[in-house]
């Protein structure tokens, strides 16, 4: 099979290539089968839907397995053209499997130091499995629909203003427009005349805030003032000298599930991950010891929940 005959781009070819090289050694190093690498699939119970794309030293790769490898590689990659895609996919997975192959011919595996590095992954391959297992039935969409009526709906959301500013660089500025706005002038149209802020096209208008999220003089000011009211004295911070209006206050409006669904299921997951590493250590005799091979106390390993090491 002569790659150049495809016609696809050498950067998407190069790209895929140090993707599936990397997961393809990790796959051959833990792999169920790595001992079958030159026997022939039993293509008799494949479903004709899952056809062979190609056979290596008699044995069958499956349109499957391009699937599940184009599943590993980056977002930009998996949105390349199926005719790009499929041709640089089908000849790693070849690659793989030549690789394999010779690799178990070589009798390179009985040497010591690639018998440890296939042991270490399988090891890490195993505590991948387990940790799965644990943490993967507690992110169910049910469970991240109750984190999210928990945390989200059901907890009081943080107040907000919504203001417009005019921001000047002296306090003179600022003063004459408080005047100007004390004689009734219109707040959006000195903010579009004389504000150096970049929003001062909009009339100055900066939407709704928390107070977290403005400067504190500037924050503090916002939100002591009411409804409809402007600053009568102006507000310095380092960007400058303010004068606010606040527009209205309200609580926060809690964000869409849709909106934050992945963020929840990433925190979940991740105090899935540290619930099981407590649990894995539970029952467990482990002991600690410093670089100088003495006994660790629990600040000098970094761990408070770990006992001394006993002598």
């Amino acid at each position: 099979m002569k790659r150049s005959s495809y016609g696809y781009s050498a950067a998407v070819y190069g790209a895929v290539a140090v993707v599936m090289v990397t997961a393809g050694v990790a796959r051959a190093a833990t792999s169920d089968n790595a001992n079958d690498a030159t026997k022939p699939a039993t293509s008799s119970s494949v479903p004709a839907k899952d056809p062979v794309v190609a056979i290596v030293n008699g044995h069958d790769i499956h349109l499957s397995a391009l699937a599940k490898a184009a599943q590993s590689l980056p977002p930009q990659l998996q949105q390349a053209p199926p005719q790009e895609l499929y041709p640089v996919l089908l000849n790693r997975l070849v690659d793989e499997r030549a690789l394999l192959v010779k690799a178990r011919e070589s009798g390179i595996a009985k040497k010591p130091a690639v018998k440890t590095q296939m042991r270490e992954a399988a090891n890490r391959a195993l505590e991948a499995a387990y940790l799965r297992a644990e943490v993967k039935p507690k992110l169910n969409d049910a469970a991240v629909k109750a984190y999210y009526q928990k945390h989200y709906v059901g907890q009081k959301q943080p107040e907000e203003v919504k203001a417009r500013q005019i921001l000047v660089k002296t306090k003179a500025e600022a003063e004459k427009i408080i005047d100007q706005l004390n004689k009734g002038a219109k707040f959006s149209a000195l903010a579009i005349k004389d504000s150096i802020d970049p929003g001062a096209k909009n009339g100055g208008e900066l939407g709704w805030f928390t107070k977290d999220e403005m400067v504190k003089p500037f924050a503090d000011a916002a939100f002591a003032l009411k409804p409809g009211t402007y600053t009568k004295t102006p507000v310095q911070s380092q960007f400058g000298w303010h004068i606010i209006k606040s527009q209205g206050k309200r609580e926060k409006p809690a964000p869409s599930f849709d909106d934050v669904k992945d963020s929840i299921r990433q925190k979940m997951t991740d105090a899935a991950i540290t619930k099981a590493l407590e649990n894995a250590r539970t029952g467990l005799k482990i002991k600690l010891f410093n670089p100088d091979g003495s006994p660790a106390t629990p600040s000098s390993a970094g761990d408070s929940s770990m006992a001394p090491a006993s002598k």
